[in-house]
């Protein structure tokens, strides 16, 4: 009994969901239109055409990069997983126009907390195109990922993603 109790190494979570960070319409990574996404060069994952700009946690986790841009952040979740959202196609170049952060690196983040807010807009006359894709950035360290179909997804709410971990 107190082998089982004691013995025993805290783990990680073994199995963890990720919900939409935004609301739309969920596609996958291969309908991207951008190589780096749709070939998954950055890793594996799903992506959402949004229908507002509110931006919110998909996972619990940390915050581990917000770009000085704003058009993406990096998140590590309770199992280790790190996700990369990055809110449309070539918004780097907007220079944070039109991007609202509400957290910054090293703060603690629950599934549906506000991220960012962004003028799509904006994002719409100024960049290549609104969607956002959800990116799994160490998928090494999973040992399945289960994407949901496709569809309407609401944010912190909808799962898109359901991952195993080794």
């Amino acid at each position: 009994m107190f082998k089982k109790m004691f013995g025993k190494k805290e783990e990680k979570a073994a199995e963890e969901i990720v919900y939409s960070p935004v609301s739309g319409r969920l596609v996958s990574l291969e309908e991207v239109p951008d190589p780096v996404f749709s070939q998954k060069m950055m890793g594996d994952g799903m992506a959402v055409e949004p229908v507002d700009g509110n931006i919110v946690s998909p996972v619990n986790g940390e915050i581990i990069q917000l770009f000085h841009t704003k058009h993406a952040i990096g998140i590590r979740s309770q199992s280790g997983m790190e996700l990369l959202i990055h809110i449309g196609l070539e918004t780097v170049g907007m220079n944070g126009e039109g991007f609202t952060a509400h957290v910054k690196e090293g703060d603690k983040v629950r599934i549906g907390d506000p991220l960012l807010t962004c003028d799509l807009d904006l994002i719409r006359e100024k960049a290549a195109s609104t969607v956002t894709p959800i990116v799994i950035t160490n998928g090494d360290i999973l040992e399945s990922i289960e994407k949901a179909g496709s569809g309407e997804v609401t944010s912190g709410e909808s799962k898109i993603l359901e991952v195993k971990a080794k």
